[in-house]
């Protein structure tokens, strides 16, 4: 089997920038790919630490399996309380967008639903958003605006029970 190669510290700076770049060429695989180097050698970075996640929710619309949790299991790794939640945030708010995408027949209820936990995210980082950052305030407005233009975003109805064809 091959071995990975690993990164000299001093890469990193120039590495990140090449993931960040891969992302921005829509080949997040690459991305995703380069971040894990990074983080072989700098387990902590944080900046490598979000854009794998970024990388990792940009695939969302490819149904990777597994990658949402995937995602979700770096926000333990940051430091601080903002990012956990901004992040989050970003988790669900892009598997809306990707179900949105692929407009399945009867899926505007967990769309919804998507939509609303990241806003409750949202909340939370902005409750604790470093001076100056209204980034999750920018995300939120999105989502409302998302649920505003589509009425048939809209939360489960209780009452509904699905009837069986016999």
């Amino acid at each position: 089997m091959f071995e990975l190669k690993p990164l000299s510290p001093d890469a990193i700076p120039a590495a990140l920038a090449k993931a960040e770049r891969y992302r921005l060429l829509n080949e997040s695989w690459q991305a995703e790919s380069i971040c894990l180097d990074i983080l072989a050698v700098d387990p902590n970075h944080q900046e490598a630490l979000v854009t794998l996640l970024l990388a990792l929710t940009d695939q969302f619309h490819d149904a990777v399996p597994n990658i949402a949790s995937r995602a979700r299991e770096l926000l333990t790794k940051f430091d601080d309380e903002y990012r956990r939640a901004y992040y989050e945030g970003i988790i669900f708010e892009r598997r809306a967008k990707a179900m949105l995408d692929q407009h399945a027949p009867g899926s505007g209820p967990m769309i919804y639903d998507w939509l609303r936990q990241a806003m409750q995210c949202y909340e939370r980082a902005a409750a604790v958003r470093p001076a100056g950052n209204d980034d999750a305030l920018l995300r939120w407005n999105t989502c409302v605006r998302v649920l505003r233009q589509r009425p048939h975003l809209a939360p489960r109805d209780e009452a509904y029970e699905p009837q069986l064809l016999e």
